[in-house]
This record gives structure tokens, sequence and C-alpha cells, in this order.
């Protein structure tokens, strides 16, 4: 695509770049217009919701606080009392007579809370309930309620939602544990009453404000456990520990969510003053509550369709006024493409475009000259890119090469022969590098690389070698190729041609201001470094019979002045060729 806008005129860029703009500036305006509006509904919805939540708090406060009331009520009365005198005695043969006592106190409590379904007394001389809700006889009052009867310093406990074990049959129901209070100055520690509520009962007094269906409530607790949950749940959440944790904190508030599948919710909640332990959440869809806003989405869209096309219009007249100029400079261009150098730029105005007209003129002026100067430079350039293959391919190297891979061949060590004819195949693509003068730093460490592993099978235990690089982003750095081959040849075929230990090679790149510095470090016999300097950097004539004579040649042809080779020797412990070449 970046190609392809590349290839078009100036004129339909500048169509293009009027275009863009006008989507950009709608497009733009129109996102955060959509945003705007977005965040405004979200903050009104969640304040809305806040509202009504804590309405809804207080309606089910002041039902719970009612239903404890009345139950502490019923334990108030007269039958209640005579039925306790008789647990504090612990006699039991007045039990049927105690549980016909109670039936109205029982019709009664129904009556003032119609919230309760049914209430049950646990005592050491029996259990009362009302007879017209048949209890479940099968099983103790401990065993269903044990875990929480044994839990310290309480007087009241709500038990959430569950299935109704005391009167089965009875559905789902939410219940309420009291102890009673102290009767004639007796405290009975062993007497339980539980009040079971229907869970619809609980349920629709929550839903009672709900203003349509996309809002869904639910009562917790705040270790996430579910107390009372709609009938159809949209949403999984309350056992994420990232959500359950919001609700340490304050006593009402809302955030934003997003749960594990990825769905965000709006949530709101507010603690039950009757239990702090219970906290009313509300949970709304995000992406409910702003589908209406999807018209202005498309709205967008049409406003931008609309300016497109103005703005195609316009830019095309602006185009055609703005490049009348350019095409005639264009027009003179073409001419000179076809070798006609006498052709002038001619204009009556002083403005850029003629500025760019009259270095044309004196463009094509020095054109003549500096075609004569191109042309000897490119025969220079040819007979140091021929020096350069030919020292690449050093008949010697080549012999001893594919000698090497040979007597390899003839040993059965495939291993080494397929190692070297990919080195030897991969140094040649290098150093062609398609035709081109200039590679990457990256590619003649590479190609620097195959010629020092092949020299290794050839010269085993020779030497080993280095390769350091200050700064892996130097490795994008153009260069002129076939720098490093050189260097490294005269270290292995002059430095350790006489050293009976084994050698050693370090390459060391490094940048300094705008230059590239090439070390290249052995510790061979060493040579006259004063010589070798004098006679690579002397004349041509003095250059001839030299190894890095050619490189000098080559690194003067393509940075002129700028490039440098320095050496420096101790015989035996560091011989430095270094390099130094401007960051093009």
């Amino acid at each position: 695509m970046k190609l392809g806008f590349y290839k078009q005129s100036l004129k339909k860029r500048i169509q293009l770049f009027y275009i863009f703009l006008a989507i950009l500036c709608i497009s733009v305006t129109g996102v955060c217009s959509y945003l705007f509006a977005a965040r405004s509904i979200e903050r009104s919805a969640l304040e809305l919701k806040q509202g009504i939540l804590n309405k809804s708090v207080q309606v089910m406060d002041e039902h719970l606080r009612h239903i404890v009331v009345s139950s502490f009520s019923f334990m108030l009365n007269d039958s209640f009392g005579q039925v306790m005198k008789d647990v504090r005695n612990n006699n039991s043969s007045h039990y049927y007579q105690n549980l016909s006592l109670l039936q109205t106190s029982f019709d009664q409590l129904k009556l003032v809370e119609p919230l309760i379904d049914a209430a049950y007394i646990n005592t050491p001389t029996g259990d009362f309930f009302s007879t017209r809700d048949f209890p479940d006889r099968k099983t103790g009052f401990t065993e269903k309620y044990g875990d929480y009867l044994q839990q310290p310093g309480w007087n009241t406990l709500w038990v959430g939602a569950h299935e109704s074990e005391l009167f089965p049959g009875k559905g789902r129901v939410m219940s309420l544990l009291l102890k009673p209070t102290v009767i004639d100055n007796y405290y009975f520690s062993n007497v339980y009453m539980v009040v079971n509520m229907k869970e619809e009962a609980m349920r629709s007094i929550l839903e009672q404000d709900l203003m349509n269906n996309q809002v869904q409530l639910f009562l917790l607790q705040k270790d996430g456990k579910m107390v009372l949950q709609p009938e159809t749940q949209q949403y999984e959440f309350n056992t994420e520990q990232a959500f359950v944790s919001r609700f340490s904190g304050d006593q009402a508030g809302d955030f934003n969510y997003t749960n594990a599948q990825g769905e965000e919710l709006l949530v709101n909640y507010s603690t039950l003053s009757m239990n702090e332990d219970w906290v009313l959440v509300s949970i709304q869809s995000k992406a409910d509550l702003l589908h209406p806003l999807k018209q202005i989405r498309w709205l967008i869209i049409w406003i931008m369709l609309i300016c497109t096309l103005v703005a195609l219009s316009l830019s095309n007249l602006l185009a055609s006024a703005l490049l009348k100029p350019l095409n005639k400079l264009q027009r003179l261009m073409v001419e000179v493409e076809y070798n006609d150098l006498n052709v002038r730029f001619q204009s009556k105005y002083e403005d850029e475009v003629s500025a760019v007209g009259h270095k044309f003129n004196r463009m094509l002026d020095q054109i003549q000259v500096l075609i004569q100067e191109v042309r000897v430079s490119e025969q220079e350039k040819r007979k140091s890119e021929v020096k350069a293959l030919q020292a690449q391919v050093d008949p010697h190297f080549l012999y001893n090469t594919l000698n090497t891979i040979f007597w390899k061949s003839e040993n059965g060590e495939k291993k080494d022969v397929s190692e070297m004819i990919v080195a030897l195949s991969l140094l040649f693509r290098l150093g062609l590098n398609n035709g081109h003068d200039i590679t990457t730093l990256e590619q003649e460490i590479k190609h620097v690389r195959q010629y020092l592993q092949l020299q290794q099978k050839c010269y085993e235990n020779l030497f080993t070698y280095s390769i350091e690089v200050e700064d892996e982003a130097y490795l994008t750095i153009p260069i002129l190729k076939i720098l490093l081959q050189p260097l490294v040849e005269n270290s292995i075929l002059h430095g350790f041609r006489d050293k009976a230990d084994p050698g050693s090679i370090a390459i060391q790149i490094s940048r300094s201001a705008g230059f590239l510095i090439l070390k290249v470090t052995d510790n061979g016999c060493g040579m006259d470094a004063a010589e070798l300097e004098a006679a690579v950097n002397g004349t041509e004539a003095e250059r001839k019979g030299y190894a890095l004579s050619n490189l000098r040649s080559r690194l003067s042809l393509y940075y002129g002045e700028s490039a440098a080779i320095a050496f420096s020797s101790i015989p035996d412990i560091a011989t430095s060729v270094t390099v130094t070449i401007p960051i093009i």
C-alpha cells in the first residue's frame, strides 16, 4: 500500500491528502463525541441506578427489620413465656399442650409479617411449629443448622436462599436464626427459633423498582456467596476474586468490571444495615446500555462520506492550480530525459517553483562537466570491483578449500563437507551481493564469518576468532562490501605463517561520532607497521604488490579522503588493522 502511494502522481497525492484530512477531522470529532456521549450516559446510568439501589436497600432493610421485630415480639408473648417456663424446668409432659398453645401465636406472626412463610422453635423439651406446616422429623435440628449454631457471638443470624430443610416441599427460602431474649432473668442458651421467608417474595421486593430487564439485582455476601439472585442469571461474576474484593471498602459505590467471559459490566452496590455482611449488587451490560448510540455511529459514517466527496471536488481544483508550473518543469525534465541538455526553465514568478526551476538550470550547466568525471570514476570503480572479486576468489584460497572438501569427502566426513559447501556457496552469494557495491554491516559480518569458518576447516587448530559489535543497532548501517575479508585474510596468510601455537583473530566494530570503526586484531608474528602503512597509503605505483592496496583503492573511490587505514603491531601479542569509514 505504501509503495502504491509513492507511485501516485502529485495531484493524486494532494487529493488523497485532503480526503484523508477531512476523514480524519470528522472521525476524530465523531469518535470524541461518541466517547463523550457514552461516558455521560454511563455516568448518568450509574448515578440513577445507585439511587434506585439505595432505595431498594432501604426497603429491604425495613422488611428485614420488621421480620426481626415481629419474631422477637413473638417471643415476648405470654404463650411463648409459658412454654419457656416448662423448658426451664425441663418439663416435657406439657409438650402437646404447649404446641397447641403456640398455634395462635404462629398464625398471628404470619399475619403481622406476610413475608414469613414458616416458623420453627427448637428446645430441649421438644420442637414447636405451626401444625399447618409439617416439618421433616427424620433428621435433627442440629444436623441441619449445626454449622450456624457453632458460630460465636450472635443473637440473630441471616441465612441466604436455600432449599427448605425443615419443611420439605416449601421450595427455596431465606432463613433467620434467633436466640430468645432473657426471660425472667434466665438466659436460654439451648433454645433457637428459625423463621423462613419465601425466596420469591423476597426477590419481588428487590425487583419492584427496576426500570427495565437489562438491570439485574443480586444479594451477595461480601465473600461472594450468593444470598438472593434473579430467576435467570445472565452474568457470571460472583466467584471471581477480583470482583468480590471491590466490596471490602466503602458501604456503597459503583465501578466498571470485565468478567472472565470478556463482557464489560456496570456495577452498583450498597451494603445492608441490618446485615453488614450482605451487599445488594446491580449489574448491567455496558453493551446493552450503549446500544442506542449505534445510530450516532451511522450518522458519523454518512457525514464522512459526504465530506469525502466535497474534499475530492475541492482538492481536484486546488491541485490543478498548484501544479501548473510544476507540469511545465516536468515537461522540460522529459526533454532532458531524451538527452536535450539545452532546455532551460523560464518564469516571471519568484516563488518556490521558480527557485527550483533556476536550480534546475544550474544543474544542467553542471551535468556536462560531471558526465566526464563520472565516466572516469566509473572506470576506476569497475577496476576496483574486479580487483575486489579477484581478491575474494583468491585461487590459492579456492584451491585449498576445494582440496579440503575433497579429502574430507574421501574420509567420510560428510557433515564437514556439507558445512563447507554451504559456507562456500553463502560466501560467494554474499560477496556478489546481487551486483550492488553497498551492503549492510550485518551482511558483511556474515560474509567474513563464512570465510573464517572455511579457513578453520582448511587449517584445523590454526586459529580461533571472535566478532564483537558494540551495538546491534549498527548492523543496519550501509557500508562498502568486502572490507573485513581482506583484513582477516592478511592475518591468516601472514600473521600465523610461522606461528607454532594456535592464533586468535578478534574483529571489533564500534562507532565514533559520524564514523564506523572496523578493527581486526591478531596475535601473529607481527609486521613493520610504518612500512606497511606507507606502502598501502602511498601512490598507486607504491601500492602494487601488497594485499591491502586494493582495499585502500576501493575506500578512496567510494569514501574519498574521509576513509583511512591504520596499522599497529606488537609481534606475538597484538597486530591490528583499523579501517575508519564515514557513516552514510
